[in-house]
């Protein structure tokens, strides 16, 4: 899922000016698509994770129908939990396990995150390929929750109304770098995915995507959009979430074999999907 800048899990008030030109660049941005190019002002994630607001914690099914042309909706797990700092993170092999699932069949066999760095990953694929991703550029907005994500939208949540989640919306950006492995020369292409979520209470999330393809860095780093993709997500959480009740779908995959990495895969041509 498919499933953008990683905020700090407390903010300080001299923070605010950004996190509102973080959401004011995103929603810019999509509201540009398809005709996005490269470069963009995604910045370097590093080894921070993507976190999430306090409303996306649990194990969730989600349904994805295309909106850009006739390919067939998708059904699908996918599971937020909080990391040891308190901030809800996307597990991200089983997501992208879920997601391979669904849309490559037994094609998918396995996938690895890179236990040093949750933004690089490793899909082992049938005909001895492997699709090796890396998020290289991020950002994203929080802006119902006062700009947070993590930790500080958790406990901006529980300060907040018992009645119902708190509403807001969520965006994401994130730029991929894809390397598919296999017989011949490796092929590698660029992927950028921006999110938007709506919390609409207890246990319910909708979404839209929107995604686009770029050539490889060795063609340039400036680079125009192909294959752009338009998608909804409904996700609905189940009614016992915990995220260790729910069949893991990499435990029926075989273990793919190689160099680890961990950046969910996330376009259409690969696998798409929240994460």
């Amino acid at each position: 899922m498919p499933i953008v800048v990683c905020l700090a899990l407390a903010l300080a008030p001299t923070a605010a000016p950004a996190l509102a030109a973080d959401a004011a660049w995103l929603e810019s941005r999509l509201a540009s698509w398809p005709d996005w190019s490269l470069p963009a002002p995604l910045p370097r994630p590093g080894h921070s994770d993507l976190t999430y607001p306090a409303w996306f914690a649990g194990t969730w099914r989600a349904q994805s129908h295309a909106l850009s042309g006739p390919e067939p909706d998708l059904s699908y797990l996918v599971r937020f939990r909080t990391d040891r700092r308190g901030a809800v993170v996307g597990d991200r092999a089983f997501n992208a396990a879920a997601i391979g699932q669904a849309l490559l069949g037994e094609q998918l066999q396995g996938v690895r995150n890179d236990p040093h760095n949750p933004n690089r990953q490793l899909a082992q694929l049938t005909g001895d390929r492997q699709l090796e991703s890396s998020v290289i550029g991020r950002r994203s907005a929080a802006p119902g929750a006062g700009g947070q994500t993590g930790a500080g939208a958790s406990h901006a949540a529980a300060a907040g109304s018992t009645a119902r989640e708190p509403a807001g919306v969520f965006l994401a950006d994130e730029l991929t770098l894809q390397i598919l492995h296999g017989p011949g020369d490796p092929r590698v292409s660029r992927v950028e995915t921006l999110s938007r979520y709506l919390s609409l209470g207890p246990g319910q999330i909708e979404a839209e995507q929107w995604q686009t393809s770029y050539g490889s860095p060795a063609e340039g780093l400036t680079a125009s959009a192909r294959h752009p993709w338009h998608g909804r997500l409904v996700l609905e959480r189940l009614a016992d979430d915990s995220a260790d009740g729910a069949p893991d779908p990499s435990s029926v995959l075989q273990p793919a074999q190689g160099r680890p990495t961990s950046a969910p895969m996330r376009s259409r041509q690969a696998n798409r999907g929240s994460s």
